[in-house]
């Protein structure tokens, strides 16, 4: 028996944790089909999930298709939800990508399409609801090809079209010839000499899809089950099995924690190599923590059950790792945890209602960052706010219900607003020196900072010897440095730049006679985080930094007859089209967009265009914001911009 980690991926309402549900079930793991509706599916288990009739969080379940064990991943299909997807698809085997038959090939299948073809996880796809009105087969077959993938291969007909009692007769389709050959000299030979057999083309089809080029497309209803049998046939016979030796070195990704009834923290990870059991004593994260395995779930049987061990290719949820965080490799990293997705570019502050402690929801807040660490948290200390980011307006709602519901805290949001970036324009530096021009820190330091290509991010180098000071004072200044960067003159996180560091000097340890440490004559790595966030600003003021706010790269189609209406209204929105054309009575509009304005053209286009339209967004760039509209964001307390208050109020806590 061999083991098969699999995910379930759609747009949000193409019938994805239905189809879970009748896999379910034809596999014998439940006797009745649950219902998105009534709230009684397996893998949708929170009760916002059931009250919403969405997946937020993804969901394991394990169940037998003859000789292969299926580990199914149940995922979102809501954008907001995009980061829950990302991190499943790398402990992935193969997926499962479902489309609606009416709805057809939509924005975030696409956006899901892309990135499997990206990370080359072989794929299966579903068209599923052919028995709802509206459901079409050859121009759903288009649209895949045309939108997703060339190369697809259709695995059988459908009659009833549209119908209750559509059904489907599986096979291969006679185009297949044409795709398989396409990838496979050997076969292409064989066909012109009329010698393939069907064996031959399944043998061809299964190994092209384990090498992701050709999509096999099947056709069904979860609902009432028509071709589901053939599509279990497939996941069986075409998708590759998970490798790993149970018996080489520790390897393993988180992609889930959660919290237990006790608030223990519980790792879901995905073993790639080797053995663990309990009581093992593992590295984790970047291997400078280690952690006791206290027990042991794995997935089996449509549950989950206690072992002693989990060995590779497994699925299992693992306790006693305190400090584990999603994304932590588990012994020997496996590969670079890398995002497929675009972070967040939008947050807003969270209000605590009448009688909320502030301590209280902060920490509720920390353990929610906890189990999706793209949801980030700022602190302002002066205003004692705290701000969360998001991907949109329906996470925030997730949140507020998840804190009521989980926590007994009532809170509100204020507006939305963008996440901008800054970056340097220029070149500044500056310093302090030991006791001199009011510096009462016992550190001398000096930064300079330069511009660096679009994407690198932050480096910190050294013009100074190594060896001038204790390594733990560099390392006080390049930690502080990093955080710093959080906020720049303008408030927003400053990025792809290099900070040098220029100057350095300290007072050694110093102690009287019989006496001990001396702290008004020695310097400490407070002193150096002190003036180093000083020194910083002043660099950066003297470059100087632009605003650049987040763009979303848009696709619109829409009736030809309505881009009179809707030109305009892009225009208002600050929308820039770069491309138009007309396929049809069809128009297409592609182009760049704010990141901020995308909600209000999700709401405003149904009215402009007859409910007709249909938008696809997502993250491109980051362009500059012209200096009249430069929006500020507020700024903390450890990051200043004017010297003598900080000084003033580091001289306060200096002295009390």
């Amino acid at each position: 028996m061999h083991l098969l980690n699999l995910g379930i991926l759609a747009h949000v309402d193409a019938g994805k944790t239905s189809l879970t549900e009748r896999l379910l079930y034809a596999a014998g793991v439940v006797d009745e089909i649950g219902s998105v509706d009534a709230g009684s599916t397996r893998t949708d288990s929170l009760a916002l999930e059931k009250q919403r009739g969405i997946t937020i969080k993804s969901a394991v379940v394990s169940f037998p298709l003859d000789d292969v064990t299926v580990n199914l991943i149940d995922t979102p299909g809501h954008p907001d939800f995009i980061a829950e997807v990302e991190r499943v698809l790398g402990v992935l085997d193969g997926a499962v990508l479902v489309v609606s038959a009416v709805e057809g090939v939509q924005p975030q299948t696409r956006v899901l399409m892309r990135t499997l073809r990206r990370l080359r996880i072989p794929t299966l796809i579903f068209v599923n609801k052919i028995d709802r009105r509206g459901a079409g087969y050859d121009r759903v077959l288009r649209a895949i090809a045309e939108r997703l993938t060339a190369s697809v291969v259709p695995m059988g007909t459908v009659a009833g079209l549209g119908t209750r009692g559509a059904c489907v007769a599986p096979g291969l389709a006679p185009a297949a010839i044409d795709v398989l050959t396409d990838h496979d000299d050997d076969l292409l030979s064989a066909y012109v000499e009329d010698k393939v057999s069907y064996d031959r083309l399944r043998t061809a089809l299964a190994d092209q899809t384990r090498q992701t080029l050709v999509h096999p497309v099947y056709f069904g209803s979860a609902i009432t089950g028509a071709g589901v049998d053939a599509l279990i046939a497939g996941i069986k016979e075409l998708l590759p099995a998970a490798e790993g030796d149970p018996d080489g070195p520790v390897s393993g990704t988180v992609f889930k924690v959660e919290r237990g009834p006790a608030g223990e923290k519980i790792a879901y990870a995905r073993i790639f190599s080797g053995t663990l059991a309990v009581r093992d004593r593992i590295r984790f994260g970047d291997g400078d923590t280690e952690g006791k395995i206290t027990s042991i779930s794995v997935f089996e049987e449509g549950a989950d059950s206690r072992d002693e061990t989990v060995p590779a290719g497994r699925i299992a949820k693992l306790w006693g790792l305190d400090a584990i965080r999603i994304g932590d490799a588990i012994g020997e990293p496996h590969k670079a945890y890398e995002h497929f997705f675009a972070p967040p570019t939008l947050e807003t502050v969270v209000v605590p209602g009448a009688g909320v402690d502030k301590r209280s929801l902060h920490l509720a807040l920390t353990q929610l960052a906890e189990q999706d660490p793209l949801i980030g948290l700022r602190h302002d200390e002066i205003r004692q706010e705290i701000s969360v980011s998001l991907y949109g307006e329906v996470q925030k709602e997730v949140i507020q219900a998840t804190l009521a519901d989980d926590y007994g805290l009532d809170v509100t949001f204020r507006e939305t607003s963008t996440i901008c970036v800054e970056r340097p324009v220029g070149t500044g530096a500056a310093v302090e020196f030991i006791k001199k021009d009011a510096n009462p820190y016992l550190a001398t330091v000096g930064l300079r900072v330069d511009p660096a290509p679009t994407g690198s991010g932050v480096a910190f180098r050294l013009e100074v010897e190594l060896g001038s000071m204790p390594y733990a004072f560099f390392k006080a200044v390049e930690d502080t440095v990093r955080e710093t960067l959080g906020q720049g003159l303008s408030g927003w996180q400053v990025t792809d730049c290099t900070v040098t560091m220029t100057h350095s000097g300290y007072w050694p340890r110093q102690s009287h006679a019989h006496q001990g440490f001396d702290k008004s004559m020695s310097s400490t790595g407070a002193d150096f985080r002190g003036v180093t966030p000083l020194v910083l600003i002043e660099a950066l003021r003297r470059a100087g930094t632009q605003v650049y706010e987040p763009m979303h790269r848009f696709r619109i189609e829409t009736p030809v007859d309505t881009l009179g209406a809707l030109l305009p209204v892009l225009a208002a929105l600050r929308a820039v089209p770069q491309t138009t054309g007309t396929s049809g009575g069809t128009g297409v509009l592609e182009g760049a967009v704010p990141a901020g304005r995308v909600h209000e053209l999700e709401q405003r286009l149904p009215g402009l265009t007859r409910g007709e339209g249909e938008l696809e967004s997502a993250f491109d760039h980051y362009a500059p914001v012209t200096r009249g509209t430069v929006p500020r964001r507020p700024r903390t307390d450890h990051n200043p911009l004017n010297r003598k208050e900080y000084l003033l109020n580091v001289t306060r806590r200096v002295s009390g």
